[in-house]
This record gives structure tokens, C-alpha cells and sequence, in this order.
């Protein structure tokens, strides 16, 4: 039977700039003048002892993180470790309180939009702004609903881009400001700390904490992490090391660089409200408001789509796991994404959005976020009591003080602001009832053990040989030559072929929903093991993850394999490509060596001409040993150099063994272009390109690779990356 098998390609940097970019989302933007308003300047020190709180509810995330590493996160652990409908009702909860961020993020989009035009000139002709506010929160829900409904995800380099932009941004924001403190030599700002009394530092800290939980998408992509043991902790903490100081300073500049003729700064940043950063940058930062305005746009929007895909996420793996009706849990037949569950989604995210201030948003969201966590620091305690065993990554000092701290913390913070937004606690009440009347009143028909067992995980024993070679399959025209390629390589080398198909995943499911796909990926493994002879052992594996390239090297890697081969249509449908989007990739990155062919008519007994262009190099004596290969089947090798001038008269002449026919031409492509018609087989090395050219194995390759008559096979030896680079740069 085949292997099955999720795909773990998020590393460490990856992995932390999303825990970074979610939590220097819009909240920072949109939250810190609210803040302002409610507590004065102690508005910072509501910065501070959210960041010591978060910190410690981190510690449990990091510690689960690290020895359960499953998509879902807190959902998970609290659903495994307390018994119903505590479990199930942490996952409704985690679902609306990604809503409701989602609502607040459309809403700090809107307000930040609005002056945008504003600046262009556009004349709202008499519109209340509170209205245009709300429109466009509704236009741009809409509009990420349907993006994530399409598939279409920001990459991880994308997503790293945009964190590093919004972090360029507050610094730039922190630097001038702190110039404009220390020319003016002005702290009056300061004083008094608490204008409104010390208690309203705890409503701010309620109201800002949706800021600081960001670190959590970190756990729930865990199933997708290398190395989630080490990599979640680091992933955790280094982004809140990151984050809480950038805060902490953000909020010391926006109180003390700010100077308004005739009031006092918090007052201003308060009625000034979602659009507070802005306002204060244009008092002392060159172009600020316009410089703002890009940060806060870029963080909505970016926070908006990560949301929406988190919601989605939570609600299809209800579905999945039966919490909630089987609908959640299906995927869309085109698109492979969880469309119900946007649907849905976006709909209560434009709901409250349409409702509700943005002060209750942001306060409803803050208190079912603090509802999770401690939620979350329960089950850690409990974990520990129940599994002693699991091998964790981190463990949570001080136990059990440590999360019992943190849950009475987040208890007061919750509590306390009851008295700030009644509305959000009635909306929190009244969406945890409807949660438990939906537990009560909704059948689980199966458990999740019965679901899991539908996947059968058997790999087929196979006798182990000293050389390996991966062959990925996807085009079932392509099967048979690939594997008989394969197979001719393996007998020379006594080895063995793993023969690897890949399930990609839209990045709005978690990797594990990939399964339900295997049954399509079957009849091409079972081609490739029919078209194998039976005297090569071989393998077979059906690998899920978001990235298929990816998929390929990790596989490639952590299988130690020698050889990877890869079929070649001639041709990609991007021009951003030179041969695919994931051949490309696989060639770069691939950790042992890479054969690309393109198969015309092969039939290797026919296989009597073997054409070997070379000009010397590892990769030209690689493609000569493959053509010896071929040789000693029954085929003649005809090794060529195209010059363009012969000094002297030879015609031949020998190197590393090879005895090479010199020919002159004007052009090395049409040269050998045309004697590929007389060849059975071209085998071609990669060529020493400049690092600076757009190529993957190199122009007189590739070019060949389009045009030739016969099957054409490419070969890249393998080289340590900073050799190869050093050659590309001297060569």
C-alpha cells in the first residue's frame, strides 16, 4: 500500500514572521489612540502588563505547541484534555472571536481608506463617514471572502515582505518621534499618568490585548512546522521579544512627541480614535500621515485575509470533526476550499462589522480571546497531570503558579471590562449560549477515530538498497518512461525508487484536509508500480502539503535520496518560469542530484545514438556517466563540442576519458538541434550560468531541451551552495 504523508515546510523565519505579522496587525494602528483616550499616558503601562500576561499565557503554547504540533491549536488541546461542551466550545469560540477580529480589522481599513480619499480630494458629497466607514469594511470583507474562496493566498515571502515593510514603518515612526521628544525636551505629556484613575489601565488592557495574540496562529499551523518541538518555543518568544518593545515605544512616541495648541495629547489621540497614528505622525514625522496611512492600510489588509482564512479554518475542522453539521467541514470540487465555511464566516464578520461601534468589536474579540487563553492555560495544566510523558520542546517554569497566574489575570482583564462594553459581554453570552443549545441540540453521529480511520498508513516493505532515486509523478501520459528511466538508473546503481505523488493544499486548509484527496492520487501510483520491473524494489508515497516543490526537496532530504527525476512537457504556462513552477524550484533547491526529461517516442532497446554535447565541468561528466549507462545497454556515445573556431586541425580530442568530436558552427543551439535528428538520445549537462541570469540549468540546455527531435535528459550534479554560488560569481 502507499504512504501517506503531510508535508511539515514552514522553518523557523517563516514561522515567525506570521506569528509577527499578526500581532503587528491592525490593532496596533487602529487600537493605540482608543487606548489613549480611555487611560491617558498609563495607556503604555496597559502595553507592558498585557505583554508580561501574554507572555505567560505563551509559555503554555509553547509547551503544547511543542509536543502536540496538530493544526488547530488551543481548539485541540482543551477539546483532548476537558470534557465536553468545554471542548467544543472553545473551538465556537475561537471561530467567532477570528470574526470579530476580522470585523475590527474591515473597520480600521474603512477609517483608514476614508482618508485616503480624503487626501486625494474626494468629495463624499455630504456622506456621513461613519457610513463610508462601514461600506467599504463590507466591500473589503467581500472581497478577501472571495479571494479566499479562489485559493489565492499570500505567499510566505509575500507575507515576510509585508511584516518587514510594517516594522520599517513603527520604527520610523518610534525614530522621529523620539528626535521630536528630545528637541522639544517636553514631557509634560506625561503628567498626570493616570488622568482618568489606575483602574482605567485595566479597560485598555482588555481592549488592546487582541494585539498581542498573534502568537497563537504559530501553534495552530504546527502540523505544518519543521521541527515543531525546537521551532514552535523559538517561533513564540522571539516574536513577542519582537513586538512587545515596538508597542511599548510606539505608545511612549504617540504620547510624548504629539503637541496639540490647547488640549491635552490623550484627549486628541482618544477622539482622534482608530485613525489616532496617523494624526499624531503628522505632527512630527516628514510625510507621516501619507507614511501611516500605507502602514495602516497594509496592515488591515494583511491582518483581514489571515483572519478570514483563520475563521474558515476553525469552523471547517468543527465540520470536519462533527462539532458542528458536516457542511463546515466541505471542500469546494474546483477550488479545494473550505467554501461554506468562508461563506458563513464572512457573513457574521459583515454582520458585526454593520452592528457594532468599533470599541465593542475590538472589546467583544479581546474578551473571547482572553476566554481561550485561559481556556488554553487549563489544559495545559491538565496535559501535564495526564501525559507526563509527551516529549516536550519547552517546559513552563514555576508549574503550576505560572498558568494559574495567568488565568486569574485574564479573568480580571475580561471582567473588568463589563464595565467599559456591556455589549461585548452580552454578545460574548449570547453567542456562548447559542454555542451550548448548538452542542445539545446537533447529534455527533461518528468519532473522530472512525473519521481517521478511513486513511490506511502502510508502506509497502521494500529491500533496502544503497542508492535511491525519487521520481514525483503527476502526469499519467509521463509514468511509464519516468519509472523505466528510473528503473534503467537503479539496476546500474543497485538501487531503489520511491515513486512520489503530492496532494497540494490551498493555504486556507490545514495540510491534514489533503487526505481526503489520496483516493485521486491512487491509480497514478498504482501505474508506477505496474510500469516497474519487477527485479528494482519500489517504493511508493502520496505527500500533502501547500507547496509542491517544497514538497519534493523535504522529501528528497529527510528520504536521503541520490537522484531526483523529473518529467518535462517542453514547455510552462508562466513566464515567470523557465521550465515549470515546480521544476524550477526542485532544480534550485533539490539536495542531491536532478535529471529533467523530455520523453519523445523513448523506448531505451531503440536507444543506438547517444548524443553528449560537453564542455567540461561536473555536470557535463555527469551527463556522460548517465550515456555510459545507456552504452552499456547497447547504445553508441557520441560526445560533441561545438566551437566556433578551430585553432588547430583536430578533430577529436580527449578529456576525462571521453573521446569529444570537435565541430565548428556558428551557433552551438542549432548545431545541436540538428543533430539530434540523428540521435536516439540527447543527454545534456547544466551549464555554469552567471548568478545574475534568469536560468535553471542554463540557455543552451533549456533551448535544446524545446526544440530536439529525440528524448532529451538534463543533469545537474549536486553541489554545496556555497561552492556552486562561488563558481556562478569566478567562473
Amino acid at each position: 500500500m502507499e504512504e501517506v504523508e503531510l508535508s511539515r515546510d514552514m522553518g523557523l523565519f517563516h514561522i515567525t514572521m506570521i506569528g509577527i505579522g499578526a500581532m503587528i496587525g491592525a490593532g496596533i494602528f487602529v487600537l493605540t489612540g482608543i487606548a489613549a483616550g480611555i487611560a491617558g499616558p498609563g495607556f503604555i503601562l496597559a502595553f507592558l502588563l498585557n505583554g508580561i500576561i501574554a507572555g505567560l499565557t505563551a509559555m503554555a503554547y509553547a509547551e503544547l505547541g511543542s509536543c502536540m504540533a496538530e493544526a488547530g491549536g488551543g481548539y485541540v488541546w482543551i477539546k483532548r484534555s476537558l470534557p465536553n461542551p468545554l471542548g467544543f466550545l472553545s473551538g465556537w469560540m475561537d471561530w467567532f472571536a477570528h470574526c470579530i477580529a476580522c470585523s475590527l480589522y474591515s473597520l480600521g481599513f474603512g477609517a483608514y481608506f476614508v482618508i485616503l480619499l480624503e487626501m486625494a480630494g474626494v468629495n463624499f458629497m455630504g456622506i456621513d463617514k461613519g457610513i463610508l466607514i462601514k461600506v467599504f469594511a463590507v466591500i473589503i470583507c467581500a472581497f478577501f471572502a472571495y479571494i479566499n474562496f479562489k485559493g489565492a493566498s499570500q505567499t510566505g515571502k509575500a507575507e515576510s515582505v509585508v511584516t518587514m515593510i510594517k516594522i520599517i514603518i513603527l520604527v520610523m515612526f518610534i525614530g522621529f518621534g523620539v528626535l521630536a521628544i528630545i528637541r522639544n525636551g517636553d514631557y509634560t505629556n506625561f503628567t498626570p499618568l493616570f488622568p482618568k484613575g489606575f483602574f482605567a489601565v485595566f479597560t485598555a488592557m482588555g481592549l488592546t490585548y487582541i494585539a498581542f495574540e498573534g502568537y497563537e496562529i504559530i501553534a495552530q499551523a504546527g502540523e505544518e512546522v519543521v521541527n515543531p518541538k525546537k521551532n514552535i518555543p523559538r517561533a513564540i518568544f522571539i516574536s513577542l521579544l519582537i513586538v512587545i518593545p515596538l508597542y511599548l515605544l510606539v505608545g511612549f512616541v504617540a504620547i510624548g512627541a504629539t503637541h496639540i495648541e490647547g488640549m491635552e495629547t490623550y484627549l486628541y489621540l482618544g477622539q482622534s480614535g482608530e485613525t489616532a497614528m496617523v494624526e499624531a505622525a503628522k505632527t512630527f514625522m516628514p510625510a507621516g500621515a501619507l507614511i501611516l496611512l500605507i502602514g495602516g492600510l497594509m496592515s488591515t489588509v494583511s491582518a483581514l485575509n489571515a483572519t478570514i482564512y483563520s475563521s474558515s479554518r476553525v469552523s471547517f475542522a468543527m465540520g470536519r470533526d462533527h462539532d458542528l453539521p458536516e457542511v463546515f467541514g466541505r471542500i469546494h470540487n474546483r477550488t479545494r476550499t473550505p467554501h461554506i465555511s468562508i461563506f458563513i464566516s464572512a457573513t457574521l464578520i459583515i454582520l458585526m462589522a454593520i452592528l457594532l461601534p468599533i470599541e465593542d468589536v475590538a472589546s467583544a474579540a479581546g474578551i473571547f480571546f482572553l476566554l481561550i487563553f485561559i481556556g488554553v492555560n487549563i489544559a495545559m495544566i491538565r496535559i501535564r497531570k495526564q501525559m507526563p510523558e509527551l516529549d516536550r520542546g519547552f517546559i513552563t517554569p514555576l508549574f503550576p503558579f505560572i498558568p494559574l497566574f495567568a488565568i486569574i489575570a485574564q479573568l480580571f482583564i475580561a471582567a473588568y471590562l463589563f464595565g467599559y462594553s456591556p455589549v461585548a459581554w452580552y454578545t460574548a453570552f449570547f453567542w456562548i449560549i447559542i454555542g451550548v443549545i448548538a452542542f445539545y441540540l446537533y447529534p455527533v453521529k461518528k468519532e473522530r477515530e472512525e473519521i481517521e480511520a478511513q486513511i490506511v498508513y502502510e508502506e509497502k516493505e521494500i529491500e533496502k538498497r544503497p542508492y535511491r532515486i525519487l521520481v514525483p509523478i503527476a502526469n499519467p501520459e509521463t509514468v511509464k518512461d519516468l519509472i523505466t528511466l528510473a528503473s534503467i538508473i537503479a539496476r546500474e546503481k543497485d538501487g531503489e525508487i520511491l515513486a512520489m505523488a503530492v496532494i497540494k493544499v490551498p493555504e486556507q486548509l490545514p495540510v491534514s484536509s489533503g487526505r481526503e484527496f489520496v483516493d485521486e492520487k491512487k491509480p497514478i501510483i498504482q501505474d508506477a508500480v505496474e510500469a516497474c520491473p519487477d527485479d528494482i524494489p519500489i517504493n511508493t508515497l502520496i505527500r500533502v502539503g501547500h507547496s509542491i516543490p517544497r514538497a519534493i526537496t523535504e522529501t528528497a532530504k529527510t528520504r536521503n535520496c541520490d537522484l531526483i527525476i523529473l518529467g518535462w512537457r517542453g514547455w510552462t504556462w508562466r513566464q515567470e518560469r523557465i521550465l515549470g513552477s515546480t521544476i524550477d524550484p526542485v532544480v534550485i533547491h533539490a539536495p542531491c542530484d536532478v535529471i529533467i526529461a523530455r520523453f519523445r517516442d523513448f523506448v531505451p532497446e531503440m536507444v543506438k545514438t547517444i548524443l553528449v554535447p560537453t564542455i567540461g565541468g561536473v555536470h557535463a561528466n555527469f551527463a556522460y556517466e548517465i550515456a555510459k549507462i545507456f552504452e552499456r545497454a547497447g547504445g553508441r556515445i557520441r560526445a560533441v563540442r561545438i566551437v566556433k573556431d578551430l585553432k588547430e586541425e583536430k578533430t577529436h580530442i580527449t578529456e576525462d576519458e571521453m573521446d569529444i568530436e570537435l565541430i565548428r558552427a556558428p551557433s552551438v543551439r542549432a548545431k545541436l538541434i540538428e543533430l539530434s535528428k540523428e540521435s536516439d538520445l540527447l543527454v545534456i549537462g547544466a551549464t555554469e550560468e552567471p548568478i545574475f541570469k534568469r536560468l535553471v540549468f542554463g540557455i543552451v540546455p533549456e533551448t535544446v531541451a524545446r526544440s530536439a527531435d529525440c528524448t532529451v535528459i538534463m543533469v545537474k550534479r549536486y553541489e554545496n551552495k556555497v561552492v556552486s554560488i562561488l563558481k556562478r560569481w569566478l567562473g
